[in-house]
C-alpha cells in the first residue's frame, strides 16, 4: 500500500450563546461594544485562545468552543509564538523560511508563462511567418497570457489568505454546478444534485485544482468525482484509478513550496487549494492504495436557519501553512 496524506479540519469555532443572558444582570453602566468585524477578537479562535491564556483548563475550552483539543492547543502556541516575534521584533524563523519559499513560488510561477510569452513575441516581431502561423503563434500567445493571468490571480488569493484578507461567500449551490470541469462525466455518490454551501467560485478553484492533480503521472486509466454526505460534511472526492502516484509527488502536493518545481512538477495548486478549503471551514487531502487515488475535500453542511441560496460574506482568518497531518 502507498502511504496516504491527510489534512486535517481546521473548522472555525461556534460558540453557543449563554442561556440566561438576557436575563442576567449588567456589570458595567451600558452594553459592551461589540467587537469590529475583522478584528482579531471576533475571530472565534482567537476568542478561545485568549481563554486558554487566560488561565482556563484547555480541555474545558475546547469542549465550549466545539474544536479540537490538539488543533486548540497547536492555534495557542502558534498565538504566543508570534505574540513572542512581534515584542522581540525578530520575525520567526519558520515565518523567514516561508516567505523564500513564497518568493520563490511567485517567481516560478510567473517566470514560466513569461518566458513562454516573450518566445511567442518574438517570432510575432519577426514579421515574417507565414499566414497560417501567424494566426496559429497569436493564437499560443493569447493562451500563454491567460495562463499569465490565471498565476496571477493564484497569486493574489494566496496573499489574501496568509493576511486573512480573503472574502469567502458562502452560498447554497449544488454539486454539480461547482464540479463543472472538463471531462467531467456523472457525479457518483449522492449525485450532482447534493447541495455544497460554499463560495462557488472559489470552491470551484478548489475542485480544479484536485481535478489537475488527478492527471499526475503515472497517467491514470480514469478520473471521476463522488460526493458524499457524512454527518455535518459533504465530501467531494476525484477517485482516480491507477498506478500509485510517487510518494514524494503527494507530499509535495500539500508541501508549501518544500520541493523544487522544476523537477516535481508541482507548484502552488494544491497549497492554494488547501488556504482557500480552510477558509470555508473545511479539509482536504488524499488517500491512497495500490489500484486507486481518491483526492477529496470536505466542507461543512449548510447551517442551520441560513435560507437556501441566501449569500453569507465573511472575512477568512489567515491562513496557517504549517498545516497539522
Amino acid at each position: 500500500m502507498a502511504p496516504a496524506t491527510h489534512e486535517h479540519a481546521e473548522r472555525p469555532a461556534q460558540r453557543p450563546s449563554p442561556e440566561g443572558a438576557a436575563d442576567a444582570p449588567s456589570s458595567s453602566p451600558g452594553p459592551d461594544p461589540e467587537p469590529e468585524a475583522g478584528s482579531a477578537r471576533a475571530d472565534p479562535r482567537v476568542a478561545a485562545v485568549l481563554e486558554v491564556l487566560g488561565g482556563a483548563p484547555l480541555s474545558e475550552v475546547a469542549t465550549t468552543w466545539s474544536v479540537d483539543p490538539t488543533l486548540l492547543q497547536r492555534w495557542t502556541t502558534a498565538f504566543v509564538g508570534a505574540g513572542t516575534a512581534q515584542v522581540l521584533n525578530r520575525p520567526e524563523a519558520q515565518a523567514l523560511a516561508q516567505r523564500e519559499r513564497f518568493l520563490a513560488a511567485f517567481a516560478f510561477e510567473i517566470r514560466t508563462p513569461l518566458t513562454v510569452a516573450m518566445g511567442w513575441s518574438g517570432l510575432l516581431a519577426e514579421g515574417d511567418l507565414p499566414s497560417m502561423s501567424f494566426l496559429r503563434t497569436a493564437r499560443r500567445l493569447q493562451e500563454t497570457l491567460a495562463l499569465l493571468a490565471d498565476r496571477l490571480v493564484d497569486v493574489e488569493l494566496l496573499v489574501a489568505a496568509a493576511m486573512g484578507g480573503l472574502q469567502v461567500t458562502h452560498r447554497a449551490v449544488t454539486a454539480g454546478e461547482v464540479c463543472r470541469l472538463p471531462d467531467v462525466g456523472a457525479i457518483g455518490g449522492t449525485g450532482a444534485s447534493t447541495e455544497l454551501y460554499v463560495d462557488p467560485s472559489l470552491f470551484t478553484r478548489v475542485l480544479a485544482d484536485l481535478w489537475d492533480a488527478a492527471l499526475h503521472a503515472p497517467s491514470p486509466r480514469s478520473r471521476r468525482i463522488e460526493v458524499v454526505v457524512e454527518e455535518s460534511w459533504v465530501e467531494v472526492r476525484i477517485v482516480r484509478e491507477g498506478d500509485p502516484i510517487a510518494t514524494e509527488t503527494l507530499q509535495a502536493m500539500f508541501e508549501p513550496f518544500e520541493f523544487d518545481q522544476l523537477h516535481s512538477g508541482v507548484t502552488t495548486g494544491l497549497y492554494l487549494a488547501r488556504a482557500l478549503t480552510v477558509a470555508h471551514g473545511g479539509t482536504l487531502g488524499v488517500d491512497q492504495d495500490d489500484e486507486r487515488a481518491v483526492l477529496w475535500v470536505k466542507v461543512p453542511l449548510r447551517p442551520d436557519g441560513v435560507p437556501l441560496g441566501a449569500p453569507v460574506t465573511e472575512p477568512a482568518a489567515a491562513h496557517n501553512s504549517g498545516g497539522s497531518r
